[in-house]
């Protein structure tokens, strides 16, 4: 979805990191850890690896558990977007200007094709993984401490009420992007001054460009950070909606502005909790949601999928958002990271996994080496999960050896 703006409350409001000033967002695993950040990535022994990768696990999602079928057809699915991509004249643009010696887009490219080969040939998961560790490099990035520490946070495409047209209950517009954006003065109106502090948009040099309304201001704030959203329409047909551009302020995270002003506390701050600080303080909305004075604007893309950056549909827990500028766009990558999981009796629980996945989004908040952002799907358990992802993990992108 050119979307992933990462989600707004948990991006930036983790505690402050020095963020790596080097070039190069990754770097290859050696035995002894990361090579110096500032030295050219090389081929390495695939013995040195061995241990560290070991120590990852194996995608069991893949699999799948005893009586629960995996999910390595949606995996399948997920490549070939990529693959489909990776066709096209703009990623040989992108990859014409790809900064890591040795990433090219035909070693991408063949890397997937066989990632994929394997996958579907492999009679086991052990038998997969001893095929990849006897094919593939494994190069690390470098995260946001030279070390290897990448946080993890969730989005999702979410569901909500909506109406074509204004009325009592639906009264928090979505916007078309102007016919005359492209000559719009800089720097752009704020969000207040395009929405109103209020959200309305009463006054706002918008009117006439509105795409559909929302009952829930909250709501309609939150398909700007998420880029895409399934709207249940007030007739009973579904709209699909998604990125049609934006305005040029950085992201800014309303989370980060109530924790500065004392409102709420860093620890344990999830977007489950920041939803219940607006439910009991509506008003609070005026002051700090125009904070993020970034504005998006929307089209209705007629019941296509959530799509990323590189323009292809996003999967569920297989597609990942990156900083392109650093990451290989559409390329096969594995994650170490912790993601919840409904428990026997319906409760969130949250575990380390190893995880292989396509990376196929990016994000303006999403920067540097060391931020990851997972897609979880579409609906109300999707942004309860992704809402509450939030830690350290690692991140790899196997390719093929040379």
């Amino acid at each position: 979805m050119q979307r992933a703006i990462a989600l707004l409350f948990l991006v930036s409001m983790r505690k402050t990191l020095t963020w790596l000033s080097l070039s190069l967002g990754i770097t290859l695993l050696t035995a002894n850890g990361i090579i110096a950040a500032d030295v050219p990535l090389q081929p390495i022994n695939p013995e040195a690896s061995q241990t560290a990768l070991d120590s990852l696990g194996f995608d069991e999602q893949l699999w799948g558990n005893p009586g629960q079928p995996g999910d390595w057809r949606a995996m399948l699915k997920s490549i070939d977007y990529s693959l489909r991509y990776l066709q096209t004249p703009t990623a040989a643009q992108a990859y014409q200007r790809y900064p890591v010696p040795g990433i090219t887009r035909d070693r991408v490219r063949r890397s997937l094709v066989r990632f994929r080969q394997l996958l579907v040939s492999s009679p086991s998961p052990a038998e997969l993984q001893a095929a990849i560790n006897r094919e593939f490099v494994f190069y690390k990035s470098v995260g946001n401490d030279g070390q290897g520490t990448v946080v993890f946070t969730g989005y999702f495409e979410p569901i909500y009420a909506a109406s074509r047209t204004p009325n009592a209950e639906y009264r928090y517009p979505l916007y078309r992007l102007p016919a005359d954006f492209n000559s719009w003065a800089t720097p752009h109106p704020t969000r207040a001054q395009l929405e109103g502090e209020d959200g309305l948009g009463k006054n706002s040099r918008l009117r006439g460009r509105e795409l559909v309304w929302l009952r829930d201001r909250l709501e309609a704030f939150l398909v700007h950070v998420q880029g895409s959203a399934r709207l249940r329409m007030s007739d009973g047909s579904l709209m699909t909606v998604g990125y049609a551009g934006k305005t040029n302020y950085p992201y800014s995270s309303v989370g980060r502005e109530l924790v500065k002003d004392g409102k709420l506390q860093l620890d344990g701050l999830t977007l489950p909790v920041l939803i219940d600080y607006f439910r009991r303080f509506p008003t609070e909305m005026n002051q700090y949601l125009p904070r993020n004075q970034s504005f998006v604007f929307f089209k209705e893309t007629n019941g296509a999928p959530a799509t990323g950056s590189i323009g292809v549909p996003v999967t569920a827990e297989r597609s990942i958002a990156t900083d392109k500028s650093l990451m290989p766009p559409g390329a096969l990558a594995l994650i170490r990271a912790t993601i919840p999981y409904p428990n026997a009796t319906g409760q969130l629980e949250s575990r380390m996994v190893s995880r292989y996945v396509l990376d196929q989004d990016t994000g303006s908040a999403i920067r540097g080496p060391g931020r990851v952002d997972i897609f979880m799907g579409t609906g109300p358990q999707a942004g309860d999960r992704a809402g509450i992802i939030g830690g350290a993990g690692e991140l790899y992108y196997p390719l093929l050896k040379e």
